[in-house]
Formats: structure tokens, C-alpha cells, sequence
């Protein structure tokens, strides 16, 4: 009687703690997307078994990178690194390049939100810079400043200012006129008005444009290190295992981008969740 009480008790816990709503909703958050991953792997393999198929399988991927995979730390001097030192080379360059565009980026963004006639003025030439591509600054890039680590910081630099600057000014734009109005009321000089006004009524604005940057500056110095020949980072890598016909590498090298691209935006999600209020975010 009391084993039949014990197991009882035992499964009446088990039940009400998958009951719970939340904890069915995290396990739905993480079953979910593991599903579909399985699912992704199995059509992946199946279609690579097909004759005449040209791209590895998933089983074939690990079998020929296993090395890459377990040992991501070796170093053989020169360019010959594991994927933690490429994809580490990679974040530095674009942590020098992003952080020069997002103070560049909001500095300007402000000046051209407050004042209409700068606007008017800049906003065709920021319409037409910001549609090049990042590979198009390559060239010019390496033409004006002739060594490919500067050359790859301008294209991260150029990249990522745009999307910055224009939710910046726009952002700025936004500000309600009741602000504006108080401000004149109560006489604010300057730099009250801008740290406890307008910063934080275009800060929502501010983080958009930043998480959108960090993408882009990802993918710029993937597109820049491809073209740069003889430096350690990422985009090298790949353009060195194409030139060599290492498919798998390649695959697994995006895989890497993948992730560390994913990383980055839920570490702005994160820094945003952690400055801007709920009512505030986007």
C-alpha cells in the first residue's frame, strides 16, 4: 500500500511538473527547433546521396573535417590556424570596425536628426552609399589604403555606419514635442537636454540600428577577408578551402558564421533587454 502511495505521488509530481506552462513552453522552445534541424540533416543527406550530387552529406562533412571540429585550437604559424583563432581574428577586426561606425554612426545620426537642413542636404548622398556593397569597397579599399588590415576595417567601417546613423536621426526625429516643449520650459542648457531627453527617447531607435549593424559587419568581413589574400580570419579561410576543393571545410566553416552571427544578435538583444525598458523595446 504505501509502494502504491509512493509511485503515485511520484507520478502526480512528474504530471504537474509537465503541466506547468511554462516549463511546456521552454520544452517546446527547444524540441521544436531540434526537430526541425533532424529534419533539415535527413533531406540533406538524402539528397546528397543522389548520383551526381557534388555536396557532401552531413556524415561525410564530419568524417572529412573531424580534425577542424575536435581541434579548433591548433596553431601551425602563418595562416595555418584552427577555426577558434580564424573566427577570432574575424571578431577583432569587426569589433575595431563596428565601434568606430557606431560612434561615427550616432554622433552624426544626432546632428543630422536635430538639424533639418543637414539632412536634406546629406540624406542623398547616405541613400547612395549605403546601397554599395560591401565587396564593391574592396578594391578602392585597398587602392587608397594599400594593406588589408586597414583596407578591412573600411569595409566593415563603411558597412555598418548606415544602418546606425539613419535610426539614429530618425530616432531623433521622433522625439514627441511634449519633450521639447518641457525642455524649453524648464530651460534645459544643452547637455541635459541631450543625456536625459534625447539619448534616451531615441535609444530604442539607437539599438535597432546597432543589432542590424552587427549583422552586417559580420557579413562584410566575410566578404572583405575572401578577397584579402595571406591573413588569418574566416573569410580566408573558406576562399582557401575553395581554392583547394575542401567542400566539407567550407560547409563547416559556415556553420561556425552561423553561429557566431546568431551570437551576436542575442548579445544586442541582451545589452538592449538589459538598458531599455520592456514598453520601450522594438
Amino acid at each position: 500500500m504505501t509502494v502504491a502511495k509512493k509511485r503515485s505521488n511520484s507520478g502526480s509530481s512528474s504530471s504537474s511538473f509537465l503541466s506547468n506552462p511554462k516549463v511546456r513552453e521552454r520544452l517546446d522552445d527547444i524540441l521544436t527547433p531540434l526537430i526541425a534541424m533532424i529534419i533539415l540533416l535527413l533531406l540533406w543527406q538524402l539528397f546528397s546521396s543522389f548520383p551526381g550530387a557534388n555536396l557532401p552529406g552531413p556524415v561525410q562533412v564530419v568524417q572529412e573535417t573531424w580534425v577542424l571540429i575536435l581541434y579548433p585550437f591548433y596553431d601551425r604559424g602563418g595562416t595555418d590556424k584552427g577555426l577558434f583563432w580564424q573566427i577570432l581574428s574575424s571578431l577583432q577586426r569587426v569589433a575595431i570596425g563596428y565601434s568606430l561606425a557606431a560612434v561615427v554612426g550616432v554622433t552624426l545620426g544626432v546632428i543630422v536628426g536635430m538639424n533639418r537642413r543637414i539632412a536634406k542636404g546629406l540624406d542623398p548622398i547616405f541613400q547612395i552609399l549605403r546601397t554599395v556593397p560591401p565587396l564593391a569597397w574592396v578594391p578602392i579599399a585597398l587602392a587608397v589604403l594599400q594593406q588589408n588590415q586597414p583596407a578591412a576595417l573600411f569595409v566593415i567601417f563603411i558597412t555598418a555606419i548606415w544602418p546606425i546613423l539613419i535610426n539614429t536621426a530618425v530616432g531623433v526625429r521622433q522625439i514627441p514635442q511634449d519633450y521639447n516643449n518641457v525642455a524649453q520650459v524648464l530651460q534645459l542648457p544643452r547637455s541635459e537636454y541631450f543625456f536625459k531627453i534625447l539619448i534616451p527617447a531615441a535609444l530604442p531607435y539607437i539599438f535597432t540600428g546597432l543589432r542590424i549593424a552587427i549583422g552586417l559587419a559580420w557579413l562584410a568581413i566575410i566578404a572583405a577577408e575572401i578577397v584579402m589574400s595571406g591573413i588569418v580570419g574566416i573569410g580566408f579561410f573558406i576562399w582557401n578551402a575553395y581554392q583547394n576543393g575542401y567542400v566539407s571545410e567550407i560547409i563547416v566553416a559556415l556553420v561556425y558564421i552561423g553561429l557566431v552571427g546568431w551570437g551576436l544578435d542575442k548579445i544586442m538583444v541582451k545589452i538592449q533587454s538589459m538598458i531599455l525598458p520592456e514598453s520601450q523595446r522594438q
